[in-house]
């Protein structure tokens, strides 16, 4: 069974071993050099010096001119399910391979984007169980645990991992040092209901597939994947401890975004440019959806999104596309939530329960075998359909929804398991209720942390299940937060994301620093002139030269307020020009121009909407 790894450094190399070796004394080195990974005698591994103990090799990736270690150096266990520990890393190390080289500018600046991207992301392992799959798609594999029957969509670290997956082809041996992990959130609690023992919990899988930031990642790409797709599992295990036989429910709910061409841009505006794909999604939308017919069956589209104003010409076009296909496996349902839950009115999301039940879904599809001492007994039934969600951002009315059907679903399978019956409610125990309605709530919170930068909104009715007015006003503090990060900061989020999993690659191709600013003088030199013309404002009013209302001082602090105010016309009218933009990868619905003075010197790049994306009132539809 693989568990933690010591390394050491043996001259211009790392050497790794497991710590239990007693099974397998393979030793891998990590060099410097192109083929940089192999294994070693055992006896290499120095039996005294300074050897590190880490609980995982995260992978291995290489920057501009060098490679680096990344392990997980603390870790917490986030529960236990049927005996299987799973764990959350806490504490990471990036440890360079070339220890002597001194790193320029250049790579300075990938390190500090690889190592932002670990600070923010929330991995979970397990040694024994394979995180990245469902109960159900395990069982399927025989729960071997391996890497090699890792779901890839949710095989966090499969880049990283790859020149380890590559020497593990090869090799006997390497399998042990490759741990799939999953970016997203894992719970397990361990409580009782009516005096007996369970445990319960959520396990949510982002896919590194169109993985990103909220408005950097909208929408479909031309292989079928959707931004912000995350699949969320539902746990209940009941065991009992006198029979030893014990039963599993599983239930598979996914969220990911409007499968169809669309994209928001940044304008410093509030609400930013809407704009929807010139070309057609039809092809697109089907990759999409005969891939998730494969993994979960029947589809049932909940499509929350407002059915007016900013956000019609989204739902528009989803349904456009739905209606052309006209397949029987895809059953969609539109549910106004912002309409039929207004003035704090949360309750009615039960409505939409009742109107998937008129087109098909049964609460009583999902996962459940019975176990005898830890080994499955029988599949007493798999899950055959799936709830798929998305309101525009995937995140807070999806949120609430999935809560809602889960705690549905959970009624079902405690009636199942013969735990209660109606008309018993297990919202009556109010210790069970309060462990449900946190994890959902945590759960929401990651999802959107990842995604947004920020916790999740609404999430006083996840976790109390009413709507209140100290919950709205949090939930404004966070649409500021949100303001200021997609439009200041999630340009370099991006760039992390698509540094670690591979989407750019910095060795070989790049010949010019991508982080260098080639806007044009006049755009970059604003802010610095709006931060003056603040400053003498401010010294004015606080370190006035006599009385404030002197000629002179009124003529400072009027004179830069003045410049203050044309400064800020000048940037909210170049907009665009001042939005963290990413710079590792092509967005597709925003170009950059060069721009050329009257001598066709190079002056600036400046950024625009892409004319492959065009506002919704001149589309023509799919």
């Amino acid at each position: 069974m693989p568990g933690s790894i010591l390394y050491t450094r043996l001259g211009e190399k790392l050497v790794f071993r497991l710590d239990d070796n007693s099974k397998n004394n393979t030793v891998i080195s990590i060099s410097p050099h192109e083929t940089g990974i192999n294994i070693v005698n055992s006896a290499e591994f120095p039996t005294y010096g300074l050897i590190n103990s880490v609980a995982a090799i995260i992978g291995v990736i290489k920057l501009k001119t060098n490679r680096y270690v990344i392990v997980a150096e603390k870790v917490d266990v986030v529960g236990t399910l049927n005996g299987n520990t799973i764990y959350h890393v806490k504490e990471y190390g990036i440890v360079p391979v070339n220890a002597t080289t001194k790193p320029h500018a250049e790579e300075c600046q990938y390190f500090a984007l690889l190592d932002a991207h670990l600070k923010n992301a929330e991995l979970f392992f397990s040694y024994t169980y394979d995180l990245t799959n469902s109960a159900q798609r395990n069982e399927d594999h025989g729960n071997t645990g391996s890497w090699k029957t890792a779901d890839s969509r949710f095989f966090w670290n499969h880049h990283a991992t790859e020149e380890l997956r590559d020497l593990a082809s090869d090799m006997k041996g390497v399998d042990d040092f490759i741990v799939p992990m999953i970016y997203g959130y894992a719970k397990i609690v361990a409580t009782a209901f009516n005096n007996t023992p369970l445990t319960f919990g959520l396990i949510t899988r982002r896919s590194r597939h169109r993985a990103g930031t909220r408005y950097f990642r909208r929408g479909i790409d031309e292989n079928g994947y959707v931004a912000n797709f995350n699949e969320t599992e539902q746990i209940l295990f009941i065991n009992n401890v006198v029979s030893g036989e014990s039963q599993l429910f599983s239930f598979i709910q996914t969220r990911g975004s409007v499968p169809v061409y669309w994209a928001e841009i940044n304008t410093l505006k509030y609400k930013p440019m809407l704009v929807l794909g010139e070309n057609s999604s039809m092809d697109a939308f089907k990759k999409h959806f005969d891939e998730q017919k494969k993994f979960y069956g029947v589809n049932y589209l909940v499509n929350l999104v407002n059915q007016k104003g900013h956000e019609l010409p989204v739902k528009e076009s989803y349904e456009t596309v739905v209606n052309a296909t006209n397949d029987p496996q895809l059953k969609y349902i539109y549910f106004d939530f912002h309409h039929e839950c207004s003035n704090m009115r949360w309750h009615r999301i039960n409505l939409l329960v009742e109107q998937l039940k008129k087109i098909g879904w049964d609460k009583e599809d999902y996962f459940h075998k019975t176990l005898q001492n830890g080994v499955t007994k029988s599949i007493v039934k798999q899950q055959k359909s799936v709830l798929r969600t998305n309101c525009m951002d995937c995140l807070d009315r999806t949120n609430v929804a999935q809560s809602t059907f889960s705690s549905f679903v959970f009624q079902q399978q405690l009636e199942d398991s013969g735990l209660i019956s109606q008309p018993n409610f297990w919202q009556f125990d109010q210790a069970l209720l309060s462990k449900f309605q946190n994890l959902w709530a945590d759960n929401a919170d990651y999802v959107s942390s990842a995604y947004s930068g920020t916790r999740a909104l609404k999430t006083d009715f996840t976790r109390t299940g009413k709507r209140t007015y100290m919950g709205a006003f949090q939930d404004l503090v966070n649409s500021i937060s949100r303001y200021y990060r997609n439009n200041f900061i999630d340009g370099a989020r991006q760039d992390n994301y698509d540094l670690f999993l591979g989407v750019f690659k910095p060795y070989g191709t790049v010949l010019e620093s991508p982080f260098s600013d080639k806007r044009p003088m006049m755009i970059q030199m604003a802010p610095t002139v709006l931060y003056a013309a603040l400053t003498v404002m401010v010294a004015t009013i606080v370190f006035p030269k006599g009385s404030f209302l002197s000629s002179k001082n009124l003529g400072f602090f009027l004179g830069s307020s003045v410049i203050l105010a044309v400064t800020l016309r000048f940037i909210f009218q170049n907009g665009m020009q001042y939005v963290s933009w990413p710079k590792l990868t092509d967005l597709g619905f925003v170009v950059a121009i060069q721009s050329h003075n009257k001598e066709q010197v190079f002056s600036g790049i400046t950024y625009a909407p892409s004319p492959r994306f065009v506002s919704p009132n001149v589309l023509k539809r799919d």
